[in-house]
């Protein structure tokens, strides 16, 4: 049994999974963010309403980035107080694949998530079908000649929340759209169950959400 914590946008959301399948999902899913409210309430709420007390989670899964800075503190802070409280085991998700993990794409298509960073730019990675790697996440400023190494190959289906800026600049007939998504918490059970299971974990005490860029102040 493990709980999923996603904070990397304005999505509060946190779900629990027992085996590999989903039990409860909770989600603030607005354009503000709410985790210092809502992010501890959901948790309390998903563990009572499931008849789990805290000792019976066997790990906790966070998304580990790229997003917003303090949306990830905030969830890694609370995923690491409660590993240490309950000595079990933390587990970290890659923010932009469990975001590709909601599209059903064509076998010989690709599936890129893009999270809104500054200006045109955004934070990206690029997953086959079977989402699997095919370029390693990194910061991209937009042009509408984005991603035309796949784009001219192959249907390509961008998703999140940095979509639109893409949109509108991009033409091409293999470039589908899916706007308004934000990374859940649901699409972690799938990838934190595979990492319990080959014992992928990470050192909580010195676990640090990828960033991918520096913080800079508002």
């Amino acid at each position: 049994m493990i709980l999923c914590i996603e904070t990397a946008t304005t999505n509060c959301s946190v779900a629990l999974g027992k085996q590999g399948k989903l039990l409860t999902l909770k989600e603030d899913y607005s354009n503000n963010y709410s985790h210092a409210e809502r992010l501890h309430l959901f948790i309390d709420e998903i563990l009572e309403e499931n008849g789990v007390q805290p000792g019976d989670l066997q790990a906790i899964a966070v998304s580990k980035g790229p997003g917003s800075y303090t949306g990830l503190r905030i969830g890694v802070s609370a995923a690491k107080g409660l590993c240490f409280a309950l000595d079990i085991p933390l587990i970290s998700i890659p923010t932009l694949k469990s975001l590709a993990l909601q599209v059903k794409q064509k076998k010989d298509g690709f599936i890129i998530p893009l999270l809104d960073a500054r200006r045109m730019e955004v934070y990206t990675a690029g997953f086959t079908a079977e989402f699997q790697k095919v370029f390693d996440t990194r910061a991209e400023i937009l042009t509408p000649g984005s991603f035309s190494k796949y784009l001219e190959n192959a249907a390509v289906t961008f998703i999140g929340n940095g979509v639109e800026k893409f949109n509108k600049i991009c033409n091409h007939p293999n470039a589908a759209f899916i706007e308004g998504k934000l990374p859940s918490a649901a699409e972690m059970i799938a990838l934190a169950e595979e990492k319990f299971q080959k014992q992928k974990f990470e050192d909580a005490a010195y676990f640090e959400p990828y960033y991918l860029k520096d913080f800079m102040a508002g």
